[in-house]
């Protein structure tokens, strides 16, 4: 699927909406190691962004992004309205991300 056919708006301009096959979803539980831990605690320290817990939460969305894509297309939609994203920590050190 295009990034261009997924938006987070209720609507696809130029596009109109005909039949709906329901929800499609990416999901993704992930973890921090130990040396993510030690590193983002050296890099809280300093202050500012935490690099690796960054990359570790970009990396998550990306990969429940392409998870939902892959859903959606399994249902042979071709756009995907009012996308969102959630996370949720389940324990301490293990999160939940859903797109």
């Amino acid at each position: 699927m295009k990034d261009s056919m997924v938006t987070t708006a209720l609507e696809l301009p130029g596009h109109r909406i005909v039949r709906n096959l329901g929800v499609v979803r990416g999901i993704m539980v992930r973890s921090r190691s130990i040396v993510g831990n030690l590193v983002g605690g050296i890099q809280s320290l300093f202050g500012g962004n935490i690099t690796i817990y960054t990359q570790l939460c970009e990396q998550a969305r990306a990969d429940t992004y392409a998870s939902m894509c892959k859903h959606a297309d399994e249902l042979s939609a071709n756009a995907i309205i009012a996308m969102r994203y959630d996370a949720t920590e389940l324990m301490p050190g293990l999160t939940e991300v859903l797109c």
